[in-house]
């Protein structure tokens, strides 16, 4: 009978308990050893430039490759690589005599055909004087039309001769131009004022002309004065990138050391590179390297007249917005987060999670993704959607959904895409403690 009157009891007791273990559990009466460490930052307002990096080549503003248009024989080379050119200097020269002997050839012709013109213009004055005899012969009645008639033939066919004879003249012409030309090129001058950057020919060698193909590349002539980076932006950054934005280049070359440039052309059409399954759209553009930023580099002493050579590596970070006074958080602060059917949130999953190769899986509803952030008070975050703006390497603007004074969580990553939730328990700790207990 005992046992039956006391068995109500415990299982209110046992009720009640479980009831407390829930509601303290949530209330933070207990169980706080379990709560995750976080780092946090006050949110204020601060200035930030948006940047767009990119990685790229040094090469000379300027520079033109020369090639030439006959082909031969290199026999007088008068630069080496390095060596400073005015335009106008002469470079180097091809094995002219095929060119001499085809220039006097040509001449030949001219002469022979001027002959030719001068004999056909004697015969022309020889029939033009019978024609006009027979013609007066033939008022008179002194001889028949037969006679008259060959006359005239006669004098018509010297003109044409003639005529033809004078073509031949003017091509004869055309081909000693063509032959003087020709020879004229054999020699090498430099088309602009520069450096010989690049040299790949040597005395003795012998090179091929323009003429039918692509010719031999045998020198490179720059303009090292004036230098730019070349580099390529994705096809989601450069809408964001405009002509004339400045932009901070580091070159692996002078570390520790960043340079001042200006974005002068923007490519029209993109460049991409990969199959169709993993291609890459880039855009090609050139930022030029301005002069004050590296003029204590330049060392006419020691002959350093340019610090930076054609295929030095850099790094481009092109600044395309500025904002002052925004309200801003670190990065790391902000997570995107799917929106599930009853409210909550997870995080967003890798391509590589989702449907299979086959893609038998099929989604019947488009994911609405969101960006969020976690506010701490009193030892619990609260989950706030959030709208963001521009952004830097560092911080990221947030135009709503929190303000300043506000204190986020910005450590660790993982908890932050993943695991933290709306109104847990957290334990704030110091970003040095954080990383101690990793």
């Amino acid at each position: 009978m005992n046992q039956k009157k006391i068995l109500p009891y415990a299982i209110v007791l046992l009720v009640v308990a479980i009831i407390v273990l829930v509601v303290g559990k949530k209330a933070g009466w207990f169980g706080q050893e379990y709560a995750v460490s976080v780092a946090t930052e006050t949110v204020e307002s601060k200035t930030i430039t948006e940047l767009i990096t990119a990685n790229g080549k040094i090469q000379p503003e300027t520079e033109v490759k020369i090639s030439p248009d006959v082909a031969g024989e290199i026999v007088e080379l008068y630069v080496e690589e390095g060596d400073e050119v005015k335009a106008g200097d002469l470079l180097c020269v091809i094995k002219p005599d095929m060119y001499v002997s085809a220039l006097n050839r040509a001449q030949a012709t001219l002469n022979s055909s001027k002959a030719r013109l001068a004999q056909a213009e004697a015969q022309q004055i020889e029939r033009q004087m019978a024609f006009k005899r027979a013609k007066q012969l033939y008022d008179g009645g002194a001889i028949p039309v037969s006679e008259y008639e060959s006359a005239e033939a006669s004098y018509k066919v010297a003109q044409a001769e003639v005529r033809a004879a004078e073509f031949s003249v003017k091509s004869a012409e055309a081909s000693v131009s063509e032959a003087d030309e020709q020879l004229r090129k054999t020699k090498i001058y430099a088309p602009i004022a520069g450096t010989i950057s690049a040299l790949n020919v040597e005395k003795g060698e012998r090179v091929v002309g323009t003429s039918m193909m692509v010719g031999t590349e045998m020198m490179v002539v720059a303009d090292l004065d004036r230098m730019e980076v070349e580099v390529e932006v994705n096809e989601n950054d450069i809408v964001k990138v405009s002509k004339y934005d400045t932009a901070l280049v580091e070159v692996d070359a002078y570390l520790q050391r960043k340079f001042k440039g200006i974005v002068t052309e923007i490519a029209n059409s993109a460049s991409t590179t990969g199959t169709a399954t993993d291609q890459v759209t880039n855009f090609e553009v050139k930022v030029f390297l301005l002069a004050e930023s590296y003029n204590d580099l330049v060392d006419s002493v020691s002959g350093n007249l340019y610090p930076f050579r054609p295929g030095m590596s850099a790094t481009v970070d092109i600044q395309t917005e500025t904002r002052e006074n925004v309200i801003s958080v670190p990065i790391s602060a902000v997570a995107t987060r799917v929106k599930k059917e009853g409210g909550g949130t997870e995080e967003v999953k890798d391509e590589s999670d989702s449907p299979d190769e086959n893609g038998e899986e099929e989604v019947t509803e488009r994911e609405e993704k969101q960006e969020v952030v976690f506010v701490l008070k009193n030892d619990v975050v609260r989950k706030v959607e959030v709208k963001t703006g521009i952004q830097d390497n560092n911080s990221i603007e947030i135009l709503e959904g929190i303000s300043a004074g506000d204190e986020v969580v910005i450590a660790p990553y993982n908890a932050i895409t993943k695991s933290l939730k709306d109104s847990m328990l957290v334990k704030k700790v110091t970003e040095e403690e954080l990383f101690k207990e990793d």
